[in-house]
């Protein structure tokens, strides 16, 4: 049996926390995760740049123009302590709330991640709930663009970037050997065709990590398209589970429709990936 460090590390993403049509925050969403929330589990929330651009609407009536990573800053420091004041709002008042902001360089350099590491640990023993989002806020494209270059001049051997959240939920499942790693998405699961949700694949398994892989690269050709632009879709989050899968990490896609628990219990539809 393997033993694990963490049991859940878990992600939504923007989407999933707004309710498009009334171009506003979805609070039954934040409700919903944050009771559920309890030490043992970090939860990786994308939002702050969406959030924070309703919010300026709101304030302003208009949205920001200019260059696109300016707007991308502004938007997310102005996101971050809404999505930090939500999720305090709906975690039981008993734990503690941290937040976590991080980037690519942060996981790419071992003393650093070492540093993370020892702070998720940290929270479990004093009863705080890790919430993470990537730093939008200070590290625009172009300089990320240029550090990731030099990262793989230098010989890297795998070079984490972390443009992605889901990418960043899995590196943080590897970090921490968590039991389970919790995708919450726009659909229920993966679907071997994304215009047909009667195509949802439940469970992608195998003997061991390899046969899992292996029945992982096979989805991966079923996998078109994504929810917005500049997310990566159902194809770069099956990418990005792979390392944690290989760990022994239990991998779950669903929708946030369902609470953490009907996940896990499997009461409600889902995408499976496990070693049988």
């Amino acid at each position: 049996m393997k033993s694990f460090d963490i049991e859940l590390v878990g992600k939504i993403g923007s989407m999933a926390l707004i309710r498009k049509a009334e171009h506003d925050i979805d609070y039954n969403v934040f409700s919903r995760i944050g009771r559920e929330l309890q030490p043992g589990m970090i939860w990786v929330s994308s939002g702050a740049v969406e959030i924070g651009r309703l919010d300026y609407i709101k304030r302003t009536g208009r949205e920001l123009e200019g260059p696109k990573d300016n707007i991308m800053t502004d938007y997310s420091a102005q996101g971050q302590a809404i999505l930090m004041e939500e999720y305090r709002r709906y975690i039981p008042k008993a734990y503690s709330v941290r937040q976590f902001l991080v980037e690519h360089t942060h996981f790419n350099d071992a003393e650093k991640r070492k540093n993370i590491y020892e702070a998720l640990m940290r929270c479990v023993e004093q009863k705080a709930i890790p919430i993470v989002n990537y730093n939008d806020a200070v590290s625009f494209e172009a300089n990320r663009c240029w550090e990731l270059e030099q990262l793989r001049f230098s010989g890297h051997e795998r070079v984490v970037e972390c443009i992605d959240n889901d990418e960043t939920a899995s590196v943080i499942s590897t970090l921490v050997h968590a039991r389970y790693l919790l995708i919450f998405t726009s659909a229920d699961g993966i679907y071997l065709d994304p215009n047909n949700p009667s195509t949802l694949v439940e469970r992608v398994e195998g003997k061991d990590e390899e046969e899992l892989i292996a029945a992982i690269d096979e989805l991966q050709d079923h996998c078109i398209g994504a929810s917005r632009s500049g997310a990566g879709g159902a194809k770069a989050k099956l990418e990005f589970i792979k390392e944690p899968v290989r760990q022994g990490t239990t991998v779950m896609i669903a929708s946030p429709r369902y609470s953490i628990k009907e996940v896990l219990t499997g009461n409600c539809p889902r995408t499976v990936f496990q070693i049988r």
